[in-house]
């Protein structure tokens, strides 16, 4: 069974982001970039798939620019047997993304999908269910748990009420949620090892891919500053300063 696992470039998650001083959108010039960390639990679920028997190969794949070989190679670094990056310039939007994914998983003829369940850019949380819904396969997002067993999967997953699990038919996709693992760190020899790992490159046209836009970002703006918090002196004060000046009692 192979196993594909998107991933993607986002700005690393301990940086503070910037907006651009023209609004055009988030600075990104000399800013540490990583693997989106849902990504990183989607890698070790399916390297501790692979390395339960259940999986034969890993194959990681990352869509946008040529950077986004960094991310592929620390996938590779994890454990993940091949890379594949669909090189383009143009902004990938969860549908386009989810259209090449879909050419890829074809292409590689997979039968698991395992991706994380948002990036922490857009926080879209789109890509997962718009793949699963062009391939046709069963869906189980948010997962904390999953099985593996004679050709099904079974699949517990968070909801409003707490847990839910489903079984269903292999191929399929999956969303990686928080609580599923605790991703292992690339040692030294496998990172010089992933350097010789074959790493695919190919082109949206050459998967008959339209990724043009759908949607412009008109304006980005920084969320206002929160004002100071201030002392009361006694309950009576706090009330009325609810009441008077909040006015949300």
């Amino acid at each position: 069974m192979k196993i594909l696992v998107p991933v993607k470039r986002v700005i690393d998650y301990n940086v503070k982001v910037r907006v651009k001083s023209d609004g055009s959108g988030v600075e990104l010039d000399n800013v540490k970039m990583s693997m989106n960390p849902f990504d990183e639990i989607a890698i070790e679920e399916a390297l501790r798939l692979k390395e339960a028997g259940v999986a034969t190969e890993v194959i990681v794949v990352s869509c946008g620019v040529t950077a986004c070989q960094e991310t592929i190679r620390a996938g590779l670094a994890l454990g993940a047997e091949r890379g594949i990056l669909v090189e383009t310039t143009t902004e990938l939007q969860p549908l386009a993304v989810a259209k090449l994914l879909k050419a890829v998983a074809e292409k590689e003829q997979v039968q698991l999908v395992i991706c994380g369940k948002q990036a922490i850019d857009d926080d879209a949380n789109q890509t997962g269910q718009m793949l699963a819904a062009l391939l046709g396969w069963p869906q189980a997002t948010f997962a904390s748990k999953v099985v593996i067993a004679d050709g099904k999967a079974s699949v517990t997953r968070e909801v409003d009420g707490g847990l839910e699990t489903d079984e269903f038919t292999l191929p399929a996709v999956i969303t990686a949620d928080l609580r599923l693992n605790e991703p292992r760190y690339a040692t030294l020899p496998n990172i010089m090892k992933a350097k010789k790992k074959p790493l695919d490159i190919m082109k949206p046209e050459a998967l008959g891919v339209d990724v043009t836009p759908r949607l412009k970002t008109l304006k980005v703006v920084e969320p206002p500053k929160r004002k100071a918090g201030i002392m009361v002196p006694d309950v009576a004060a706090l009330v009325d300063k609810l009441k008077n000046e909040a006015k949300v009692i």
